[in-house]
């Protein structure tokens, strides 16, 4: 099995190297990203199902905020900035602002580089397209030049070879663009969650006014 990969490597021409980087690199990216958003969600359960949101059933403002400014996790820095503008005693849609002002200013953290995995994945099709017209255009130069009685087989095996680089390209993509496509969603679910965590506050705020600050 190795043996076949090796050989299918290098019988693919010198684009198989640039598709082998693409493909690294959006490996590393994704195996980062997925790390990250794990732990994205653990410290964000911890800070608001644990912390912040008891307190804020028990109507404890001030100690919810004092959870919310300790915490280092995302929700915990938009809830911090809603629970702060109820504390100054402002009205319910200033409080709904800034949260949306707080999930604006984490939700590039939880994108950041996940982008990157489409467009590499259209690199490496695109590398393996031109590894392979390349090919194609040095097989045709090669035959042109060949003894009549091997051109078809010499033109055949030119034509495989060349070939490996787009397939090259496509298995390098289409995990690619999975990856991306299941990083999506689970930025999404995290922002659903940042969002459902805003909605709880507010309807805490709506059953009973605030308390004034101290």
């Amino acid at each position: 099995m190795l043996e076949t990969v090796v050989r299918f490597f290098q019988e693919g021409g010198p684009f198989m190297y640039p598709i082998a980087i693409v493909l690294a690199i959006g490996l590393a990216i994704t195996v980062e990203r997925f790390i990250y958003l794990a732990s994205v969600r653990r410290r964000n359960r911890l800070a608001f199902e644990k912390g912040i949101l008891p307190l804020l059933r028990k109507r404890d403002y001030q100690r919810a905020m004092k959870a919310a400014t300790g915490s280092d996790s995302a929700i915990a820095s938009i809830m911090s900035a809603g629970i702060g503008r109820l504390l100054n005693n402002h009205s319910r849609e200033d409080v709904e602002y800034a949260m949306e002002e707080g999930l604006m200013e984490v939700l590039p953290r939880l994108e950041k580089r996940t982008q990157y995995l489409a467009t590499l994945a259209n690199i490496a099709t695109l590398l393996g397209l031109l590894g392979t017209i390349i090919g194609l255009i040095a097989a045709f130069t090669a035959v042109a030049a060949a003894d009549p009685s091997q051109k078809a087989s010499l033109l055949s095996e030119s034509i495989s070879v060349a070939m490996n680089t787009t397939a090259f390209g496509l298995m390098s993509a289409i995990p690619l663009l999975m990856f991306h496509a299941l990083l999506q969603t689970r930025t999404n679910e995290i922002v659903d969650s940042f969002e459902m965590a805003g909605v709880k506050l507010l309807n805490i705020i709506s059953e009973q006014p605030a308390p004034q600050s101290a």
